[in-house]
Formats: C-alpha cells, sequence, structure tokens
C-alpha cells in the first residue's frame, strides 16, 4: 500500500463548497481507501491505496464528490515524498531572515508548459517572491497572504492548470502525518 495526500481546492472557503471533514473520511472509505485521515477544514486528506497511478484517483475522487456533494472539487495528489522535496527545497525556508508564518506552498495540477512559465517571469510583484520547482510554487509573502497578488487564482491563470494553496504549518504537519500514519 502506497501512502497519498489528497489537497482539495476550494472547500469551505467563504461558505461555499461545504464538506464535513468527517464525511469526506467516509467518502474516502467508501472508496475503499485505508487508514483515512482528514487534517483541518480546507480539505486535506491522508490516505493509503494500492495503485501507483495519481491521476486515476484523483478522477475518483472528483467524481465521487461530484456525485454525493453535487459540485466539482479539484483535487491534487501528492506522495509523502513530493511534500518532503517542496519542504527541503524552499529556498524561503532555507534563509533564516524569511518569517515561516509568511510562506506558502501552491501545488499545481500538472507541472506548466514553458510558454505560461515565460510569461509569469515577465511579472514582477515586488516584495512578494516565489520560486516554481516542477508541479509545485513556494512562495514569500511579507504582507501575508491575504493582501497577496501572487495568490492562487493569479497561478492558475498565468500558467493554465489549477491549483491548490496551502501555508507552511498545512504542508509540514501533513509531511508529519504522512511519516506516522
Amino acid at each position: 500500500m502506497r501512502k497519498f495526500i489528497a489537497l482539495l481546492r476550494g472547500i469551505n472557503v467563504s461558505g461555499q463548497k461545504k464538506i464535513k471533514m468527517s464525511d469526506l473520511k467516509i467518502l474516502f472509505e467508501d472508496l475503499s481507501f485505508t487508514n483515512v485521515q482528514t487534517y483541518i477544514q480546507s480539505g486535506n486528506v491522508l490516505f493509503f491505496n494500492d495503485t501507483t497511478n495519481k491521476k486515476s484517483l484523483r478522477e475518483k475522487i472528483e467524481k465521487q464528490i461530484k456525485e454525493q456533494f453535487g459540485y466539482t472539487v479539484q483535487v491534487i495528489i501528492k506522495t509523502p515524498g513530493e511534500l518532503g522535496h517542496a519542504l527541503r527545497n524552499s529556498p524561503f525556508l532555507k534563509d533564516k531572515k524569511k518569517n515561516v508564518e509568511r510562506i506558502y506552498f501552491t501545488f499545481l495540477s500538472e507541472k506548466p508548459i514553458v510558454a505560461n512559465i515565460i510569461k509569469l517571469k515577465e511579472v514582477d510583484y515586488l516584495p512578494e517572491e516565489y520560486n516554481l520547482d516542477g508541479d509545485t510554487v513556494c512562495l514569500f509573502f511579507p504582507n501575508g497572504y491575504g493582501k497577496a497578488k501572487m495568490n492562487n487564482n493569479f497561478f492558475e491563470k498565468k500558467l493554465n492548470v489549477f491549483a491548490t494553496t496551502r501555508n507552511f504549518k498545512t504542508v509540514k504537519t501533513l509531511f508529519t502525518l504522512s511519516k506516522i500514519i
């Protein structure tokens, strides 16, 4: 069995797409996933499955959410190794002058095409900073996420992929939990 982390985009935000974590846990168990554990209300689910195909997992989860709750929710599937890679390779975590409470990770549905990466490089919203590493964007927002111009929607539009963003604490906790379940 392999461990996975499902990151749901846009649930329980501003009263939209409400899903109780207890209901989400049952949904995952009904899909025959094992050792299902949720973390906070923003749609983070750790689970085991014997597949190696993350795309089929994503499609299966999205379909079941649509059938059960009546709306579309994009899901990004990560492995513990991928979360660990994001944490280890964040240039902002290596900079002791950066407040970890201002570091975020935007996980992309896929690696963006080169043309969109080039377009992204043309944008400068200093003092906001980003580092694109494959299908993960590490972000530093000195003024906080609430005021950030380079938010989740920004990256979706510029890179033409769907995305979901988590703060450092959530990513670190999910990585830690994935090591002990």
